[in-house]
């Protein structure tokens, strides 16, 4: 598949920009990825189709999104994950740490661009199965993605019933960037 930078550069990849970098978002996503293998870009797909598009994913199609990026996420994404955080703790003479600084500031931004790759390849998805999933009031479609794709996580699934209670600043920094109003409550 080729990637234009239309592809690369489209509405959920600069939603997701926001999102991650609203406050404590990161720590949150970071913390979900590390304690039950979350797909951190299927969680923000699974917020923008909710909170911007207003559509709801089922698990089938969640399952179907999810395996149109395994590889990617898999072979590409994860892997340069572990190198950048490998060379973080790179130890020896100045000259060393130096160089392991330089290597990971280009793993990240290597990574960074793997992370875009797999979210064009989601938004390729998302315009060849938009018709497939239903329509809902956005706030009400937010909530039902993250409960899906929480559920798909064996380990998170206990958290689906509220999704709030590990995504608060996550959820509350979607609504703001989809223009929805604040709620006391996520679930």
């Amino acid at each position: 598949m080729s990637l234009t930078n239309n592809a690369l550069d489209n509405p959920f990849w600069r939603f997701s920009l926001a999102v991650y970098g609203a406050e404590g978002v990161s720590a949150e996503c970071l913390n979900l990825q590390e304690r039950f293998g979350i797909d951190v870009n299927l969680l923000l797909f699974s917020a923008y189709l909710g909170a911007v598009e207003g559509l709801k994913l089922d698990g089938q199609h969640l399952a179907e999104a999810a395996e149109v990026v395994r590889h990617l996420h898999a072979e590409i994404v994860r892997p340069l994950r572990q190198a950048r955080r490998g060379l973080k703790v790179v130890t020896g003479s100045e000259a060393v740490v130096k160089e392991a600084q330089a290597a990971y500031a280009k793993v990240k931004a290597v990574e960074l661009q793997a992370e875009q790759m797999e979210q064009a390849v989601l938004w390729a998805w998302l315009q060849s199965h938009r018709a497939e999933c239903p329509s809902a009031q956005a706030d009400l479609a937010l909530i039902c993605n993250l409960r899906s794709l929480l559920n798909k996580y064996h380990d998170a699934g206990a958290l689906a019933a509220e999704p709030d209670r590990m995504l608060g600043g996550f959820i509350r920094a979607t609504r703001k960037t989809a223009g929805l109003p604040a709620s006391d409550r996520a679930s």
